[in-house]
């Protein structure tokens, strides 16, 4: 279900109340059930699935522990590596494979035999919990973890429903701890949840749902805009994309705030980066650090020569690049960040001087808005007759609704983002006097009432 959707609002408080209702012993079981129906909601189906990860990664977590030999526990590792990333790449990446990158090498025929036989919808969130449970392994075999003696405790630390779906990608050593803690009821827990949600549900619903069809005019049409709305589509697609993920990460984060669980934080101000590298320090921060701790750091880190440390770099990039979805865009996209960071290691050092965070901050934001119109291109081809019409011009120019409120929030939107950049909206609000805070939550309400957007847009991260 939809965090933005009238049955989350009926899920929600319910499963709260009896939370709170129930004696400590069993909330956790209250919370593996609801956890359950909120993922078996979209289809029921997909439970077999995470099912299916959760049982194996059990297992081979205890084997990892218990074996005594090396040997036994890359055996068990192996095991949980090739399960969830096999399927992963079974139900995400082989019909890609199969159409795009094996195309040469087969028929028509079968290739048609092949899209027919496996046609379905990617299962929502697979790449989070897949990620999120293949941690928790590698965390009981590298030693940092011990595992859960429980499987059904287990399987709630891999569907805890605030952050199932679309993360934050959590560590087992953070959020396994919490879910377990006999939480007392606390306003304040309720208090800053409730800011988080509402927040999330502004960005989310009045400015992502409203940006949207701008967004999708301009790249559904691209041969047929100027040049200034082309440059724009590429910009308002950055806000969207922003507003859309963090909308929801903050509305994660607030749910799982009510039950006394702290999520970690996924975006802070990523668009003031004079940088790529601070730029993904900044953005989907659980993602990019699970990258640089599963990925990078065992590839060998810094701790290697200068030709091994770029291509590091790059394998961590396209790694990424093709997290976000089977298609060649999402490997531009990787490539171009990549390919950026290595320009900015080895030509422009870390000068912290005043007078070049604008230059710095400027070609930052060139290069990550860039990307972006390969990220939401359908196709390699679209995404070069885009820029080429960006670069070129165009005779022609589409007809665009700009609505004087939609300018309006969106600059909102982004004062308030410059404004709690490396500090929360819950921290600002905390500290402000009652007749201020609710003046806030009355603008975000009437915001969210009469402003969102005309047509509700799933969550952008939802596809992959």
């Amino acid at each position: 279900m939809l965090f933005n959707s009238l049955s989350f609002f009926l899920f929600l408080p319910t499963v709260v109340l009896l939370y709170f209702v129930l004696p400590h012993r069993w909330r956790w079981i209250l919370l593996l059930i609801a956890s359950y129906v909120f993922y078996g909601y979209w289809k029921i189906s997909y439970l077999s699935l995470i099912i299916t990860s959760t049982v194996v990664d059990y297992f081979a977590a205890q084997g990892i522990h218990h074996a005594e030999r090396q040997s036994k526990k890359r055996a068990w590792l192996a095991l949980s590596l090739m399960t969830n990333l096999g399927l992963l790449m079974a139900f995400k990446y082989a019909g890609w494979f199969v159409e795009d990158v094996a195309h040469p090498f087969l028929s028509e025929d079968q290739i048609g035999r092949f899209s027919a036989f496996w046609d379905f919808a990617l299962p929502v969130g697979i790449s989070f919990y897949t990620f999120q449970t293949i941690g928790y392994t590698l965390d009981v075999y590298y030693g940092k973890a011990q595992p859960e003696r429980n499987p059904f405790k287990f399987a709630l630390f891999v569907s805890f429903f605030p952050q199932l779906v679309a993360g934050p990608i959590e560590r087992f050593t953070s959020l396994h701890p919490q879910l377990f803690t006999a939480q007392a009821f606390r306003y304040r827990n309720l208090q800053r949840g409730g800011r988080l949600m509402l927040y999330g549900l502004f960005i989310k619903m009045c400015i992502a749902d409203n940006l949207a069809p701008i967004v999708d005019q301009v790249f559904r049409a691209s041969d047929a805009a100027s040049q200034a709305q082309l440059i724009s589509g590429a910009m308002l697609f950055g806000l969207q994309i922003y507003s859309d993920f963090h909308g929801y990460s903050l509305i994660a984060i607030g749910t799982a705030q009510l039950f006394g669980i702290s999520l970690m934080d996924n975006f802070n101000a990523p668009y003031t980066a004079t940088s790529i590298r601070q730029f993904w320090s900044r953005w989907h921060i659980s993602l990019s650090t699970w990258f640089r701790d599963y990925l990078y750091i065992p590839l060998g880190g810094n701790k290697v020569g200068q030709a091994k440390l770029a291509m590091n770099i790059l394998i961590v990039f396209l790694v990424s690049g093709l997290w976000h979805g089977a298609n060649w865009t999402f490997v531009a996209w990787g490539a171009m960040h990549g390919l950026a960071y290595l320009m900015e290691r080895w030509f422009m050092g870390r000068d912290t001087s005043y007078w070049l965070n604008f230059p710095k901050w400027l070609g930052t934001m060139i290069i990550v808005f860039a990307a972006w119109i390969f990220f939401r291109s359908e196709s390699l081809t679209d995404a070069a007759l885009y820029i080429n019409t960006m670069v070129t011009g165009s005779s022609s120019a589409l007809i665009l609704g700009w609505d004087p409120v939609l300018i309006a929030l969106v600059g909102l939107f982004i004062l308030s983002d410059l404004h709690f950049r490396d500090r929360s909206i819950d921290a600002w609000l905390s500290e402000q006097p009652a007749w201020k805070r609710w003046s806030v939550y009355g603008l975000l309400i009437y915001c969210i009432s009469s402003l969102a957007g005309a047509v509700q847009h799933p969550f952008i991260y939802f596809q992959f």
